[in-house]
């Protein structure tokens, strides 16, 4: 049947015109987004999965962050300890050469005293950030003698569990301004003289080479030996934590690649499959411009029969 009324021809030339130029839109914010997948409405469950990995790469990308920082504050105290181990070492050698008989103790305590010095100084400039782990104060309120650096986070049917790698400050600490408690500024007693002393404040120059004066001499070698032990040990365990947070650190940047190759393979566009598309349609969409401009004039056809 042939109406003027209804163009069923134009209708359904119009019907696939908008479904082409439909499909034509959706392609060209893939290839310029280069998403499949922009929002809920193109696949919900897809876009829920990749919103959440999203959110945890993000936050996997702090914890690296935090890694960073923790692994150059390590990196500081390491340094400074190194440094630190060096200058207590001239101590005790400057000590032991003070035991030889006729040497001049006060020439050799004015040297001592400026390795002191040093050492308190070394201590002091190991900050990073605000943090020093050498010289603390234990009695300050935001004083905690744990160290934590965080490591990981994860998202698990508990909730979100943060991980964080753990370091006894105490065992690193050289000087501690609350009760003297570190390793350079702890304090001992000579035995003959009872004169308190610790490896910052030791002085010799008042001692001379009798046996008991002696005896006391040795005992603060023997303290200095002691602590540089200490020392060493508490540069090895901040080299052992050094190579955890690089190890850490490598591990949360391979698994943010994997997250984001992950999401990608859900949510990305096939950009050659999406091209080939786009041309595809801009040929159907002419078609159908065409098919639909010949629908509208086939009407036009019923005036002949009226002549």
């Amino acid at each position: 049947m042939t109406s003027i009324n209804t163009n069923r021809a134009a209708m359904t030339a119009l019907a696939s015109l908008n479904m082409t130029s439909a499909k034509l839109d959706a392609t060209q914010q893939r290839i310029s987004t280069g998403l499949r997948v922009n929002s809920a409405t193109d696949n919900a469950a897809y876009w829920s999965i990749a919103t959440t990995m999203k959110s945890e790469n993000s936050s996997l990308s702090t914890v690296k962050d935090a890694l960073g920082l923790g692994s150059a504050t390590v990196d500081v105290s390491y340094t400074a300890l190194n440094s630190a181990i060096g200058i207590t070492q001239q101590i005790k050698d400057k000590l032991v050469a003070a035991r030889q008989p006729g040497v001049d103790r006060t020439k050799i305590q004015a040297e001592v005293t400026q390795l002191q010095d040093q050492l308190k100084s070394i201590a002091d400039s190991a900050n990073f950030s605000g943090e020093n782990w050498l010289s603390v104060d234990s009695a300050n309120p935001g004083y905690n003698a744990t160290k934590t650096i965080v490591s990981s986070f994860q998202r698990g049917a508990t909730g979100v569990q943060i991980q964080t790698i753990g370091f006894d400050g105490n065992s690193s600490k050289l000087f501690d301004k609350a009760n003297q408690s570190g390793i350079l500024d702890k304090t001992y007693t000579t035995v003959n003289g009872n004169v308190a002393y610790s490896v910052s404040t030791l002085n010799i120059s008042a001692l001379t080479s009798s046996a008991a004066d002696n005896q006391d001499l040795e005992q603060m070698i023997g303290t200095v030996d002691s602590s540089l032990n200490a020392m060493t040990n508490s540069a090895a365990d901040l080299g052992a934590l050094k190579t955890r947070i690089d190890s850490q650190t490598s591990f949360i940047k391979s698994l943010m690649d994997a997250i984001t190759r992950g999401v990608g393979s859900l949510v990305d566009a096939d950009m050659s499959e999406e091209s080939t598309k786009l041309q595809a349609l801009q040929v159907q969409q002419q078609l159908g411009t065409q098919a639909l401009g010949i629908a509208n004039q086939s009407s036009q056809s019923i005036l002949s029969l009226f002549k």
